[in-house]
């Protein structure tokens, strides 16, 4: 048995979906354990492409049970949408997904929240995707969200989504001088989707509990990355849940005793998504490369990604944070045309250097990078199939990331599909 925690080292966008996709084949439950339809996980496999927002990407790739966790906050009409689109490309859902009945569900007033919300920090604005993630939590938080189990209670459902829009409409006429929202028309559409939904909504808690008294193999799937955890993340400019590996326990109630291998997924260069620190952002002709090359633009949102080096200060505090053992290096193609390459290495701060992550707001913002810099390779990669035989540059760059990490390369990716993978 093992059980193997999959987590963003970055910011998020790392290639996750695609190597759940692929240690997928050998699982028999993959779990997905926090975020919401804010994250996108792309896979392509036999000439086919579909973003994954709330089911796991273990569903394509062999027969193992996909599992919505309950540290999901799930919008059941985006859910049922993305149901729709596995299926049509051969997808098996019957029997394959169940949902955490402890999950929270997202309504379309968490949306409207998010919204105006940003709208109303104007420059200030965190740069979240408007799916109603935050607020979701809020009121989970505030114990007085809605979760799957309610969809089975269509009388204690309508009075809690009542209550709920007459609190939500006192801030939305109030402070945000917004237009009520009326509760029947999503009241009744709630309870439609709730009649699709039902069958799928279960214990998953004591699902996984079998599970690990049974010795099977289970995967955890997060979304987003490390460096946005709402904890120890580049707060306020953070998502609203835990990304890391601790978020994986919470999220799924798999007990962190039972966990024996934590994957991180790094890019082979860094991205980000929004608003935030970004200490070796690029903002010149190779950000635009890194960009164009590696087709920066986010999975749910569309929106370009910020793109820079890689920062191994960065990693090395996703590595203790998360108690990472396996590493796994994505796109590493995309470096393939640069004649020389930057890592970063430390930061200086008030001219101080240092190789710890900082915590602090303004000391992040005030990150100068110190770079380590290497030749590339200038050739593709394409036709090599273990690293024995790349270039002595590349072979190079990849031993200087593990040195300074402490952690070995598992997988290297150098292309969006299963194809394009070395496991080592």
């Amino acid at each position: 048995m093992a059980i193997r925690v999959v987590v963003g080292a970055q910011w998020g966008d790392e290639g996750k979906g695609k190597i759940v996709d692929l240690l997928s084949k050998d699982a028999d439950y993959v779990v997905r354990y926090q975020g919401g339809a804010n994250a996108g996980h792309t896979l392509e496999f036999d000439d086919k492409k579909i973003v994954l927002h709330l089911i796991p990407s273990g569903i394509f790739n062999g027969d193992a049970t996909c599992i919505i966790g309950n540290g999901v906050v799930v919008d059941p009409f985006s859910l049922l949408e993305e149901i729709k689109e596995v299926e049509a490309i051969g997808g098996s859902i019957k029997n394959r997904l169940k949902i955490s009945s402890s999950a929270h569900v997202i309504l379309p007033y968490h949306q409207l929240l998010d919204q105006v919300k940003e709208e109303h920090r104007g420059d200030d604005a965190i740069g979240t995707t408007g799916r109603g993630i935050g607020p979701a939590y809020v009121s989970k938080v505030s114990r007085v969200g809605i979760r799957m189990s309610d969809l089975s209670h269509p009388k204690a459902l309508r009075k809690k989504v009542q209550d709920n829009i007459a609190d939500i409409n006192e801030a939305l006429q109030h402070v945000y001088k917004h237009d009520p929202i009326e509760a029947e028309p999503i009241i009744e559409d709630l309870l439609e989707a709730a009649d699709t939904l039902r069958p799928y909504v279960t214990n998953t808690s004591a699902l996984l509990h079998d599970a690990i008294e049974n010795d099977d193999e289970i995967l955890l799937e997060g979304a987003q990355g490390s460096l946005l955890d709402v904890d120890h993340g580049t707060y306020p400019f953070v998502t609203s849940s835990c990304p890391t590996s601790g978020g994986a326990c919470t999220g799924s109630a798999i007990p962190p005793t039972a966990v024996d291998k934590v994957m991180g997924i790094t890019k082979a260069y860094c991205t980000r998504v929004g608003n935030g620190p970004f200490p070796t952002e690029l903002t010149n002709d190779a950000g635009e490369k890194l960009r164009e090359a590696g087709q920066e633009f986010g999975a749910t949102t569309g929106r370009p990604r910020r793109c820079g080096w890689i920062d191994l200060v960065a990693l090395k505090y996703a590595v203790r944070l998360n108690g990472m053992n396996e590493l796994t290096l994505t796109k590493l193609d995309i470096l393939d045309d640069f004649e020389e390459i930057k890592l970063c290495t430390s930061y200086r701060i008030d001219g101080k250097e240092t190789d710890v992550f900082p915590l602090d707001l303004p000391d992040i913002d005030n990150i100068e990078p110190v770079f380590k810099t290497m030749s590339g390779w200038n050739k593709s990669l394409d036709n090599y199939n273990t690293v024995e035989e790349f270039p002595k540059a590349a072979k190079e760059y990849l031993q200087f990331i593990e040195d300074y990490l402490g952690v070995k390369l598992t997988i290297l990716s150098k292309g969006p599909k299963r194809s394009e993978t070395i496991v080592l």
